[in-house]
C-alpha cells in the first residue's frame, strides 16, 4: 500500500485551483476504496458540474415562467414543486416559442 505522509501546508497562489482540489480530495475521502483513472476522474466531475449547472439554469426558467404565467406551480408538504403549463397561457406561449430567441435563433415549438 503506497503511504505518503505529508505536513499539511498552506495553498499557494501558484497551487490548483483549490476548489478542484477539494471536491476530488472529498470524494476520496467519501469513497476511501475509490480508484479512478484522470480522465475517469475529470469525467465524473464534469458530469456533476453539468449536472449542478444545469439543475441551476432550469430553477431559474422555471421561476420566470411561473413569474410570467406560462407555468402553474402546486406545493405540497414533504414533496417537491410540480409545474404544469397554464392552459389559459397555452396560446401566448406558442407565440413566444414561435419567436426569435433574444440570442438571435429562430424560435420553435
Amino acid at each position: 500500500m503506497a503511504r505518503r505522509l505529508h505536513k499539511v501546508r498552506a495553498m499557494t497562489a501558484s497551487d490548483p485551483d483549490q476548489k478542484v482540489v477539494r471536491e476530488v480530495l472529498s470524494y476520496f475521502v467519501r469513497n476511501p476504496q475509490a480508484a479512478d483513472s484522470l480522465e475517469g476522474i475529470a469525467r465524473w466531475r464534469l458530469l456533476d458540474e453539468i449536472v449542478t449547472r444545469s439543475v441551476e439554469q432550469t430553477r431559474s426558467a422555471l421561476s420566470w415562467l411561473v413569474d410570467q404565467g406560462y407555468l402553474s406551480v402546486r406545493t405540497t408538504a414533504g414533496s417537491a414543486p410540480i409545474f404544469t403549463q397554464n392552459a389559459a397561457m397555452a396560446a401566448e406561449a406558442r407565440a413566444l416559442l414561435a419567436s426569435p430567441a433574444p440570442d438571435g435563433t429562430a424560435g420553435k415549438e
